[in-house]
């Protein structure tokens, strides 16, 4: 059903079909003139066509410095390979890419095409990728952002809600948004991964019978926690180590698991750990504008929790909205909260 052998992998992008020599000749095949993001991913397809058996990937940068790794096109097909047969994907689906290709994200989607043989169709990253597509897509991977800009036109939204299969991710998906996904005729998920793991190794079901807080690992994935609580994944066929993430984490008894926040971003504040990223879950439907919580040492508590905000915000606005450790004790108003290219807070430790 599906194709690992690179050398018999065609590519299908918006309808017209490529073969393999037509990306390791010096001509240029006439979907890559269409936008600078078609050229993009005809560089990508050269490196898949070559003869290495690695690709270099960048990641994120969400809790540092960006950095280049090098992985191997054998893994990044298994994960393709699990995404497709959970979500049923096959030859001729239709598929979008709206993910840059610099990440795991972007080409992940080009590689589960590459395998099922689904119909690729490119366009290039912004906030709203539906806005001028009406085509009717099986498959589509979004970030957040993109998903909500694309609830605020009825279009847009219906041509949203016309995607069978809608993953999310690169971020995290607030309560209001969730509320509004739970309403949608389509199955929309939520994915949890990240660039070591070529993409997702879990999914959780955002809406319909089956909607979940908990994420559940695909197959061939297990997951347990470390003694600190963190996350431990062990994922064979696209790991060839386990990998200890630093997100902490809680495991129910059928295997699912829910992130609370990462180590690294947990406030030992007056002895009462607070997660950076639970309060700003908290504080999403009351601020408007980017902000990020953090935190400064403090002689008595140790640590406070501090808001960093680009707009002015009241203390007042917290009044019993969240618990009184969680309560920011200090607000900073900034001029820009520091955003990686796929929209997530880049933090610095």
């Amino acid at each position: 059903m599906y194709e690992f052998n690179i050398r018999k992998q065609t590519i299908t992008i918006e309808g017209d079909t490529y073969m393999p020599y037509d990306f390791n000749t010096k001509g240029i095949p006439a979907f890559a003139g269409k936008s600078e993001f078609h050229y993009k991913l005809f560089l990508f397809l050269c490196d898949w066509y070559s003869k290495s058996p690695f690709l270099k990937v960048q990641t994120s940068g969400s809790t540092g410095t960006p950095k280049e790794i090098v992985v191997e096109k054998s893994r990044m097909m298994n994960s393709a390979e699990m995404t497709c047969r959970y979500f049923g994907l096959k030859e001729k689906d239709k598929s979008l890419l709206c993910m840059p290709l610099d990440y795991i994200a972007g080409k992940m989607v080009t590689v589960r095409a590459l395998i099922a043989g689904m119909d690729l169709h490119p366009v290039p990253p912004s906030g709203n990728p539906l806005k001028n597509n009406d085509v009717s897509f099986r498959f589509a991977a979004m970030t957040p952002m993109q998903v909500y800009n694309s609830l605020q036109t009825d279009i847009e939204t219906k041509r949203l809600s016309q995607i069978k299969k809608l993953i999310i991710g690169g971020g995290a998906i607030d309560n209001s948004l969730l509320e509004i996904l739970k309403e949608l005729p389509n199955d929309i998920y939520s994915t949890y991964g990240m660039t070591e793991t070529l993409s997702h190794i879990a999914i959780r079901a955002l809406n319909g019978d089956f909607a979940t807080d908990y994420y559940y690992p695909l197959q061939n994935v297990s997951v347990k926690l470390s003694e600190e609580g963190t996350l431990i994944i062990d994922a064979p066929k696209v790991s060839a180590e386990r990998l200890e993430t630093n997100d902490i984490a809680e495991i129910n008894k059928d295997g699912g698991f829910r992130i609370l926040g990462r180590k690294d971003n947990v406030i030992n504040t007056g002895g009462v750990k607070v997660h950076a990223e639970e309060v700003e879950a908290l504080l999403k439907p009351l601020i408007k504008g980017n902000f990020a919580i953090t935190s400064l040492p403090d002689e008595k508590f140790g640590e406070i929790v501090v808001l960093l905000t680009e707009e002015d915000v009241d203390e007042s606005l917290f009044a019993g909205k969240l618990p009184p450790y969680s309560t920011p004790k200090k607000i900073i108003k900034v001029d820009t909260i520091p955003l990686t290219e796929t929209g997530k807070i880049k933090r610095s430790h």
